[in-house]
């Protein structure tokens, strides 16, 4: 499995998550990462970028979302950076999960699933921007070869 860089910069737009979706797809492929890690982590990145769009504005302008992963090591490193209003997800409680579906409170999920994926998650507000960087650490099993086979290069 070679190291790579996936890079996009997305506006806060509903209509930018088919591009981040493809572009996630894309990259997993091209390391060979299994399709259970891929969903993950489209799942976790999916969430956050949902969230950031629905709550990290208080206008309507544009405003651009980046979001770097890279493989490097056997781990995936995941940055998603925002200029919205200043909020720590980590600090976030955790959503009820035990009470019924229809009396869980809406929201959380997002950092919940990273909680859930994650080995590492860290949190920075640098200058005017929110910085989360999710790190995965992916173990042989994870891999498309499987757990028992390697490639040879």
């Amino acid at each position: 499995m070679n190291e790579g860089t996936l890079s996009l910069h997305l506006r806060n737009d509903l209509s930018e998550l088919a591009t981040l979706s493809e572009n996630l797809e894309e990259f997993a492929t091209s390391l060979g990462l299994s399709k259970r890690t891929l969903f993950q982590l489209n799942l976790v990145i999916d969430e956050l970028v949902t969230n950031i769009i629905n709550y990290a504005y208080r206008d309507d302008a544009e405003h651009r979302i980046t979001v770097i992963v890279r493989f490097e090591k056997g781990s995936l490193v995941m940055r998603v950076e925002d200029d919205g209003i200043p909020f720590n997800p980590i600090l976030s409680e955790a959503p009820d999960c035990s009470c019924p579906v229809e009396r869980r409170v809406v929201g959380k999920l997002g950092i919940h699933l990273a909680r859930q994926f994650a080995d590492d998650l860290v949190y920075e507000r640098c200058g005017n921007s929110n910085v989360l960087t999710i790190t995965k650490h992916l173990r042989e099993e994870r891999l498309a070869e499987g757990p028992h086979k390697s490639r040879s290069n």
